[in-house]
């Protein structure tokens, strides 16, 4: 599936006089949440233990993603030297696992499983987009580019077996936006908020999923602008099974992105409560 490799992007063209240090504790985030995909796929491989097809997908998706942590790790490691982005990993795994082990699917169907990876491709693809346009690093630039593309495209897969399983177990379009509208909350639980606290805080610093979920989403949802949103409401429109591109979605992307800049103002705002410069 990959198509292309980390040592393909122009790391010589790296510009450190062109960094935004607040997306650097982001790209750091990111990096361990990404290259940790194997856990996801062995709870994949147990839900769809008798699908050889969807089986083979899960591997190549996860070879892909860990390469998407690897180099966001590398490029992090240029605009920090002094961070340890293997070390990071390390203290995340220790600090975060997911249960691997589950016969049937969190989601109540296989097909829900599937919406809910479309959901977390949904998400990935319009936020390395979103961080694609906010970053004048080139080689940031052209990793998060090339991200997006292959979330996008993880997309297409995980829509295309949802659509194979949908013919049987005939899930309903309200209640596949159910699950799709769950998982996108999901976002604020602890899997961001544990990379953040680990790859950013001091060693020492307890962890506390507010003040790290605060930290987290304050950065993430200000590098988001409209355009984003329009392509994320098509996105779980479609694999909701409704039009993706209708005034509903329209009105829908509008309304998305006026409550993320609420939520980003409440997470500043809570964020300089507990003594932060923001």
């Amino acid at each position: 599936m990959k198509h292309w490799t980390i040592d393909q992007l122009d790391w010589e063209a790296f510009d450190p006089s062109k960094l935004d240090p607040a997306l650097i504790p982001l790209i750091k985030a990111a990096s361990v949440v990404e290259r940790n995909a194997p856990d996801y796929t062995r709870y994949l491989q147990h839900v769809f233990a008798d699908d050889a097809e969807f089986s083979t997908l899960a591997e190549s998706w996860a070879d892909e993603e860990v390469q998407h942590g690897d180099a966001l790790g590398r490029w992090a490691m240029l605009a920090d030297p002094e961070w340890d982005y293997k070390d990071a990993f390390r203290r995340y795994r220790e600090a975060y696992r997911i249960d691997t082990d589950l016969d049937t699917s969190i989601r109540g169907s296989r097909t829900g499983e599937l919406i809910a990876r479309c959901m977390v491709e949904t998400g990935t693809s319009s936020y390395y987009s979103a961080l694609a346009d906010a970053t004048e690093e080139p080689v940031l630039k052209q990793l998060c580019k090339q991200i997006a593309a292959d979330e996008f495209r993880h997309f297409k897969l995980f829509y295309d077996h949802m659509k194979r399983y949908l013919a049987r177990e005939k899930l309903g379009r309200w209640a596949r936006l159910r699950i799709a509208l769950g998982r996108v909350m999901e976002s604020e639980d602890d899997e961001l908020a544990t990379a953040y606290h680990i790859t950013n805080e001091p060693v020492a610093l307890p962890y506390d999923h507010g003040r790290c979920t605060a930290a987290y989403m304050a950065g993430a949802l200000g590098v988001y602008r409209q355009k984003h949103f329009d392509r994320v409401t098509a996105m779980i429109l479609k694999a909701s099974g409704l039009t993706p591109r209708s005034g509903l979605q329209r009105g829908l992307a509008r309304v998305a992105y006026g409550l993320s800049r609420l939520r980003h103002r409440s997470f500043v705002q809570r964020l300089r409560k507990l003594g932060y410069a923001i």
